[in-house]
């Protein structure tokens, strides 16, 4: 969510003397000290906030009007107005990528947890809400600590990661939508101070969460094409259950306040100018409440770049009646008094943005008086980088490392055998690689190899390689040092120069020399060596999971400023991993797929292989779910009955569809909400510890159709959960199925139906069929 050309800078650098020109304005909206502005309605906390918000409106010039619509707000010194900046990141802690925070004061930092691509491994939706709660309360921490000018987040990333070459996936919690919606709603309840279980929110925000990028948007820059100018195609059936549905959940379960579109088109409309997609699916259809705001330089390109109108004043027009409310840019600051002038746009349009606008700056106790004294006025700058939140960035990371192999149970470590280690690679010695992108300067971190030295007393470091690129490799003296170690660890993988927002990789090997650093290292040492990759996107390891003298392999994403001592503990089996990969892991052929071929099915006739676990026809490294364990766990399906037969045929009246496979089917819409609820029924699976060790484990729940093909998926997960259990201890865990959202799917017109046949529930090798008969 970076600009493309240096405009940014300007208006940037226009935007901050804007908020500092006068230097009289009041620190906060209506002020208590300026008696002049307590009159005003919009001053009094206890009318409604839309009543408020039309007072405010109704007052400004149009001149001050235009000067609300962009990310940087100017100040209303008459009304005793502050500036106000929208743009402010926390992707996975706050940061200060955006103009809106400053770790120039007393707080100096804030707690950094795992990449968003890591914790979601963890596949604990109740974690992942205590992320979100913790940075919320930082972010309102800065705020008090007059630290912040806006407290508007552009977070979380909720795009699917459909191509492993996105340099953005490690924004995201990974490919599935069931995944991505669950996440979005567990880290925008925690920021904005919801309950976990969601509905208490009306109100007041603790900080606001923008769900992004709105929609089908995962191209970056792939030979020639940027997300500039990329129009996704996109058919109906893929918007339905893969691209849209992250962001329903946001807006209908996470009930966040904010919206981000894309810069991309979709289907030849570019985003932000798209009333069906921000107005009447966003608004009409999932009934959001909040503000939508552009990509930065997203509206500017819709003409230079896009070519889609033909000039600024139709631009300008074409996004606030769509439904985009404020530009991060300058465009709206300078194009919309023409565009009202040439009659292109009413005031009117204009009002209905601010509205929006100001009702999340009052929601946020913006206008609400002194801070001090307002409902979050008591989180002070003691809670940020907490004792509290330092150990759930630790936790995070211990929950999300994934254990990839592990043969003849080289881990864990034991200190006590283990007289010396080597520990060999790039990524042994940076703290900073830790973190991912869009991270601020975090409290603490040590590197992995800092951490290993405080476990092993004689442990001699080799980078092996000059940089991650690793275009030069020093591959005979890391030998030499891996010979005269017991045991070896090497730390390889990517980092932000191969992998990044505006970066995606053409390959999915390791870069440079790494491979043959590894496979000539694990040769040389004593024992079998343990391979620790530190990456977002998957890469391809075949050579490694099938090599002997590669005992370990550990997947630890950007694990955060807390990482590197996850990763010891989980080395040296002070704790049991558990994470699940939360992304397909392809091989290196898959780079002959297109990244701009947006079709998430395979179709035979050409060799297209599909994307993700839910359709992809081809051979995986390591497939979505997959993750080892220290122990060994069992599964059990007990229900009341084995045999359930769901019959859909409730009405005289209902629809029936027949597809041209001869399947027949009907519409979700058509079996009515009461009968969804009548229908759903529990699953009860027994779970079983068979290991010497302790455990939190996510057990995942999928669905599948014995009828193949058609666009139907391979399988999809219909729910998750963690249960943490003793050596040889046995729990049951509960999970509710609703056949008409977990056996639906969506048909070729983007319609959800239920299908005729037998459809089953899958846990690991246990499952249980279902018969529906229409």
């Amino acid at each position: 969510m970076r600009p493309k050309n240096l405009c940014f800078f300007t208006f940037t650098l226009f935007s901050l003397l804007i908020l500092r020109v006068d230097s009289t304005q009041p620190p906060f909206s209506c002020d208590s000290s300026n008696p002049s502005t307590q009159a005003f309605p919009f001053c009094k906390t206890t009318l409604p906030i839309s009543q408020r918000a039309r007072d405010l409106v109704s007052r400004l010039t149009l001149d001050e009007k235009i000067s609300q619509l962009v990310n940087s707000a100017s100040p209303i010194p008459r009304l005793g107005i502050p500036g106000y900046e929208w743009w402010s990141e926390a992707l996975h802690g706050v940061a200060n990528a955006g103009p809106g925070i400053h770790f120039n004061g007393t707080i100096k930092g804030a707690t950094s947890f795992p990449q968003v691509i890591l914790t979601a491994a963890s596949f604990d939706a109740y974690q992942w809400y205590r992320i979100g709660q913790a940075i919320g309360k930082e972010a309102r921490a800065l705020y008090n600590a007059g630290q912040a000018t806006g407290m508007t987040f552009w977070a979380p990333n909720i795009n699917i990661f459909r191509d492993p070459r996105w340099g953005r996936g490690q924004e995201t919690p990974g490919e599935d939508p069931l995944v991505t919606g669950k996440y979005a709603a567990s880290y925008v309840r925690g920021l904005q101070g919801d309950s976990f279980e969601g509905g208490k929110i009306e109100g007041h925000l603790q900080a606001s969460a923008c769900c992004k990028h709105f929609t089908a948007y995962d191209l970056d820059n792939w030979k020639g094409t940027n997300r500039f100018v990329f129009d996704a195609r996109v058919t109906m059936q893929d918007l339905a259950d893969t691209y849209q549905p992250p962001f329903k959940s946001c807006v209908e379960e996470g009930r966040a306040s904010g919206i981000m579109c894309a810069y991309n088109r979709v289907n030849g409309v570019p985003s932000c100018a798209d009333s069906n997609l921000l107005s009447k699916t966003a608004r009409a259809q999932w009934g959001f409440r909040g503000y939508i705001t552009s990509d930065c330089d997203a509206v500017l390109i819709i003409h230079d770049n896009q070519g889609y109108a033909k000039s600024p004043e139709d631009v300008v027009a074409d996004v606030l009646k769509a439904g985009m409310d404020v530009n991060c840019g300058s465009y709206l600051q300078k194009h919309t008094k023409v565009a009202v002038e040439k009659k292109k746009l009413t005031e009117s349009d204009i009002d209905r943005a601010l509205h929006n606008l100001f009702s999340v700056r009052m929601r946020l106790g913006l206008f609400d008086g002194n801070p001090e004294r307002q409902l979050f006025g008591n989180i002070g700058p003691n809670q940020v980088c907490s004792q509290e939140h330092q150990i759930l960035a630790l936790e995070a990371a211990r929950n999300g490392i994934v254990l990839l192999k592990n043969s003849a149970k080289l881990l864990p470590l034991s200190k006590s055998k283990t007289k010396s280690l080597a520990v060999i690679g790039p990524n042994a010695n940076s703290g900073q690689m830790l973190l991912g992108n869009y991270a601020g300067p975090s409290c603490r971190f040590v590197t992995p190899l800092q951490v290993l030295q405080s476990y092993i007393k004689l442990t001699v470091y080799h980078p092996g390689c000059d940089t991650v690129q690793c275009s030069s490799a020093l591959i005979d003296r890391a030998v030499d040092v891996a010979k005269g170690a017991d045991n070896v660890v090497l730390m390889m993988g990517l980092d932000q120069t191969q992998e990044r927002e505006e970066l995606d990789r053409r390959d999915l090997v390791l870069p440079g020399r790494q491979q043959e650093l590894i496979i000539t290292v694990a040769k040389a040492a004593k024992n079998p060596v343990v391979l620790v990759l530190l990456s977002g996107g998957p890469v391809d390891i075949s050579f490694a999971k099938y090599d002997k003298n590669i005992g370990s392999i550990l997947w630890a994403g950007y694990p955060g400023e807390a990482g590197a001592i996850a990763l010891a503990e989980i080395m040296f089996g002070e704790h049991n991993p558990g994470g699940r990969l939360p992304m397909t892991w392809y091989p290196q052929e898959f780079v002959k797929v297109p990244m701009t071929d947006m079709r998430m099915r395979p179709e035979t006739s050409s060799g297209y292989p599909g994307r993700t676990y839910r359709f992809y026809k081809g051979q995986s490294v390591f497939e979505f779910g997959y993750g080892l364990s220290y122990s060994k766990y069992s599964y059990e399906l007990t229900t009341a009955s084995r045999n359930k037969v769901l019959y859909l045929n409730q009405s005289s009246t209902m629809h029936i569809i027949n597809n041209f496979d001869s399947v027949r089917s009907t519409l979700v819409s058509e079996l009515g909400k009461e009968f969804c609820e009548q229908n759903k029924f529990p699953i009860r699976i027994g779970v079983k510890n068979h290991g010497e060790m302790a455990g939190k484990h996510p057990v995942l729940l999928f669905a599948r159709q014995t009828k193949h093909g058609n666009g139907r998926p391979r399988k999809q997960l219909i729910g998750f959960q963690s249960v943490i259990l003793s050596a040889g201890e046995r729990a049951e865990i509960e999970f509710e199925v609703s056949p008409c959202e977990h056996l639906s799917r969506a048909n070729e017109d983007g319609l959800m139906v239920v299908e005729e046949g037998t459809h089953v529930l899958v846990v690991e090798g246990d499952e249980y069929p279902i018969s529906v008969v229409v």
